[in-house]
């Protein structure tokens, strides 16, 4: 599997998860197995040292980070965060613009 393909294929199993914790269908702990699989699968991905990283990637990798590193109350309740994600979320569903401030790096 190809980086783009990686990512094309995680960006929308992302959104899923992150829209189904925000309405209740899946609980935090969820996003946290997610979290660890993706890293799992990561390792499995060819040319992933050589190949170049795109926009779309970097907000990957930006949306994936902040739905780890913050606490749950805060990715459910806080309304600016929730703002943010979802703009990723757009992006990676390619109905929005890129995001400015994302700087996702691989792992």
């Amino acid at each position: 599997m190809t980086v783009q393909q990686f990512i094309g294929n995680k960006s929308k199993q992302l959104s899923y998860y992150l829209r189904a914790f925000w309405a209740g269908r899946i609980p935090h702990q969820e996003i946290e197995l997610y979290f660890w699989d993706v890293l799992e699968e990561w390792t499995q991905v060819t040319n992933s040292t050589t190949e170049p990283c795109s926009q779309r990637e970097r907000v990957f990798w930006h949306l994936l980070h902040q739905m780890h590193f913050w606490p749950e109350q805060k990715l459910r309740n806080d309304v600016y965060l929730r703002s943010e994600l979802e703009t990723c979320m757009t992006y990676l569903e390619g109905e929005g613009e890129c995001p400015l401030d994302c700087i996702g790096i691989r792992p």
